[in-house]
């Protein structure tokens, strides 16, 4: 069975902790997880279990509710903006999930520094690439057919763009029921139930959690809610790299939506940094 964990991954993974600590009996356990890894793991499963084991020897890792404020405060002064735009745009419906897209740059775990001129700079070149009006064709076909809609959000600050993309949604497929699953606790700047409820998203969808603090979708650590969620959804959107690397090639129809953070993603999909995907795997 082929790795999902590549050479260069498992590096990355070993310069992030040895960036965040320097205790050498702690960077010690990082590496032997890292080199008993079993073919099926994942980065985010791995992440997890480093954060065990760092609070095992620590206590509780840093929080980034502050960068997970400022990013929900930002969107949402930018939400009626946003929202005009998308009302006025041709397609309302992709222009929000464009919108929404860009909003997965604001990750801290791929990238090392969030910059806000950045970000603005995406939002002005907001554009689908060719090769994805098929797919986009496809998930329209799928979403008209649909009864249940799941969206598997990532960060703070995007969520305020999924709250756009599914007031459309719902728009264009009125008889759609919407469910959203967040994570379960906190986790770097990931989206918790708390967090959905400040900016708003449970007054459009249903908010559910993933029941741990792991940055990713692992469906064998689901709770039985998220778990049902999933089975039952007709049509599933993950959002982000971390729900990429953990729910595909899991014999699922997921549509994925994110940006390409690291050599990892733009090696995979042949595209710059900060590309826009927009993909499609069939069961």
């Amino acid at each position: 069975m082929e790795m999902r964990i590549i050479e260069s991954c498992a590096e990355c993974l070993y310069d992030k902790q040895a960036h965040r600590c320097s205790d050498s009996s702690y960077l010690a356990k990082v590496k032997e997880i890292i080199g008993t890894r079993k073919p099926e793991d994942t980065s985010p499963y791995l992440v997890y279990l480093f954060n065990l084991e760092y609070e095992k020897r620590f206590g509780k890792k840093s929080s980034y509710s502050e960068v997970k404020k400022k990013y929900n405060d930002l969107l949402l002064s930018m939400e009626d903006s946003f929202r005009e735009k998308i009302e006025a745009a041709e397609d309302p419906l992709l222009q929000a999930l464009l919108y929404a897209r860009i909003g997965n740059y604001i990750d801290v775990a791929a990238m090392n520094v969030i910059k806000e001129e950045t970000l603005m700079e995406l939002f002005e070149n907001v554009q689908n690439r060719p090769q994805e009006e098929e797919v986009i064709r496809h998930f329209i076909a799928d979403c008209e057919k649909a009864k249940n809609f799941l969206l598997i959000a990532d960060n703070c600050g995007e969520i305020v763009l999924d709250k756009l993309f599914i007031e459309q949604l719902k728009k264009r497929f009125p008889d759609l029921s919407v469910t959203v699953l967040v994570r379960g606790e906190e986790v770097l700047n990931d989206a918790t139930l708390e967090d959905a409820k400040t900016v708003g998203l449970d007054r459009v969808a249903h908010v559910i959690g993933n029941g741990l603090p792991i940055a990713g979708t692992v469906y064998t650590m689901l709770p039985d809610e998220a778990k049902q969620a999933l089975d039952q959804a007709d049509v599933i959107l993950a959002k982000g790299q971390g729900n990429y690397e953990s729910l595909s090639r899991q014999g699922r129809h997921i549509y994925f939506s994110f940006l390409c953070k690291c050599e990892l993603f733009t090696n995979r999909f042949s595209a710059p940094l900060l590309t826009g995907i927009f993909c499609e795997e069939r069961e």
